[in-house]
């Protein structure tokens, strides 16, 4: 059963105006609901189009059928166009068929409403209903929520009776979301290697200002060979890391296998001070860090770097000089104290492999 059209009686009783003046619409339910043909003209040109068509019989009745949905939709269609406006209730109920009117239609405000409005209602047993309907009435919004939601949730999606009918009656779309799927995985693999690759470069970066700063004034354990540590000293900001690196250097210092014999351990501190001699900009003379001249004079003979390794050093320049950048930009624009840079927890011992 439809309800009685309220909004376009209610004007049409309030002007006086004939009801010969109003145009027909015709819903599936054969319901008729009278509306004044200037108004629906203003609100869509598809309207408009329709209703000043020229007809080949002038006596013919004022009639435009807007047919495969509900009676109640058709109304709340038309209360639209009326008064721009649209209840929650009316959303929730009809929303799907209100997006299909406002796209064929060529009613862009209620479509924009439709679309959020659908976006937050989406469930996993309505995405694959809500999907199709949104490639078909240009929702690109929408249509971009409905995947993500898939994507998502796949597992949950694959057993609905929606995603059933799609496999049957549109492979196309399927084949579509599928491909969505296996990209956005593939996007999500490349960003968790890029994240976990850069917290590698800041780690290393953050090592060679340790390494730097025992070397030339000193920590708790480990100091300048012409300086003794001082035991009074408190830890650095860093150490976590510096406690890391003193801990090697002390092993290095004491270790009887050594590089040549296989050491990791010792093979790994090898790495930080080459790493050290790529990124080192101080004179031979200043630069305290061990190994620093030899590494250098190694590259001054033109001996060939490693891809490698060359690209490595890049990186934890790039991360050392971003590192930088956002740590005197964080101290210019907070009032308060910046927290303590540091790797809690992290070995240092496992940053090179």
């Amino acid at each position: 059963m439809c309800r009685r059209p309220t909004s376009p009686s209610e004007s049409n009783d309030a002007s006086g105006d004939s009801t010969e003046t109003y145009i027909q619409i015709v819903t599936s339910g054969g319901r008729r609901i009278p509306a004044h043909p200037k108004i629906l003209a203003s609100a869509s040109t598809v309207l408009e189009s329709i209703i000043y068509k020229p007809r080949k019989h002038r006596s013919s009745e004022n009639i435009i059928p807007i047919l495969g949905v509900p009676c109640d939709a058709v109304e709340v269609f038309v209360g639209f166009l009326y008064s721009n406006k649209c209840t929650e209730e009316d959303m929730e109920k009809y929303g799907i068929h209100l997006l299909a009117l406002s796209h064929v239609y060529l009613v862009p405000q209620l479509k924009s409403r439709c679309t959020k409005a659908l976006i937050e209602r989406l469930t996993i047993e309505n995405v694959v209903d809500v999907l199709q309907l949104a490639r078909l009435c240009d929702a690109p919004d929408l249509y971009l929520k409905c995947v993500k939601l898939v994507s998502n949730s796949f597992k949950a999606v694959e057993k609905t009776e929606g995603w059933k009918f799609l496999q049957t009656n549109d492979p196309f779309l399927e084949l579509e979301i599928l491909q969505f799927i296996d990209e956005s995985e593939s996007w999500r693999n490349r960003s968790r290697k890029r994240r976990k690759e850069q917290s590698l470069f800041l780690q290393l970066s953050e090592a060679m200002d340790c390494l730097e700063h025992i070397c030339t004034d000193g920590c708790i354990s480990v100091g300048p060979y012409d300086k003794k540590p001082t035991r009074n000293i408190s830890p650095c900001s860093k150490f976590s890391t510096c406690q890391g690196l003193q801990l090697s250097i002390q092993h290095v210092a004491h270790c009887k296998k050594r590089v040549n014999e296989g050491c990791v351990r010792c093979k790994r501190m090898w790495q930080l001070f080459k790493l050290h001699s790529s990124i080192c900009e101080l004179p031979d003379s200043t630069c305290k860090v061990p190994l620093c001249r030899r590494f250098r004079t190694q590259n001054m003979k033109g001996k060939k770097q490693d891809g490698k390794w060359e690209l490595l050093v890049r990186k934890v320049t790039l991360a050392k000089a971003t590192s930088s950048l956002l740590l005197s930009k964080r101290k210019r624009n907070e009032k308060e104290p910046a927290p303590p840079c540091g790797i809690n927890g992290y070995d240092i011992r496992n940053l090179v492999c």
